[in-house]
């Protein structure tokens, strides 16, 4: 309609029977819609429900390590790491000091630095090695086409043979036509 003084604009929103809702109030001159205010509401409140459905959830796992770990161990926490990354989650990887070991953060930044390199090919370093207290933090974010692969890994159906494939459950032996048994 052009721009339009503000009484004539609410005189023909009164005309059509809507309301004159202002969408850019920011705009010079301001822009302004007809229509109906409670359908807008409506729509602008299923537009941002959906909006949050489809949002990605952050997971962050978390590992916690010594210094003085054992080969075995550590082995044993690096594939929880590897499996927290192939889910696609990020992980928080904390060395706890004690005592003496407080005075050698070089360990945990040493170890830290091995973990990261070992699994370079599932996720990059988000958060560097970082001194907090009597803790170590570093953060290991998985790579996208990682977290894309999980998250549709996640999403798939169950294949066909698999529980839930339309078949009824196998009776027990012994039972027969919904005969329970009992004499």
């Amino acid at each position: 309609m052009g721009i339009v003084p503000l009484e004539r604009a609410l005189q023909l929103a009164s005309d059509v029977d809507l309301d004159l809702v202002e969408v850019a109030p920011m705009a010079r001159p301001p822009v302004c819609k007809l229509m109906d205010f409670g359908k807008f509401k409506y729509e602008s409140a299923l537009k941002a429900r959906e909006a949050r459905r489809n949002q990605q959830q952050t997971v962050i796992k978390e590992m916690k390590l010594r210094p003085k770990i054992d080969s075995h161990d550590y082995e044993t926490k690096k594939g929880h790491v590897v499996r927290f990354l192939k889910a696609g989650d990020k992980v928080k990887v904390t060395i706890m000091f004690r005592g003496r070991e407080q005075s050698r953060p070089e360990l945990g930044f040493r170890l830290l630095r091995r973990l990261s390199e070992e699994v370079a090919e599932l996720g990059f370093v988000e958060a560097a090695p970082k001194q907090d207290g009597r803790n170590m933090i570093m953060v290991i974010a998985p790579h996208r086409a990682t977290k894309a692969a999980a998250t549709a890994a996640r999403t798939t159906p169950p294949r066909e043979g698999a529980q839930g494939d339309g078949n009824p459950p196998a009776q027990p032996a012994g039972v027969a036509n919904g005969a329970t048994g009992t004499q």
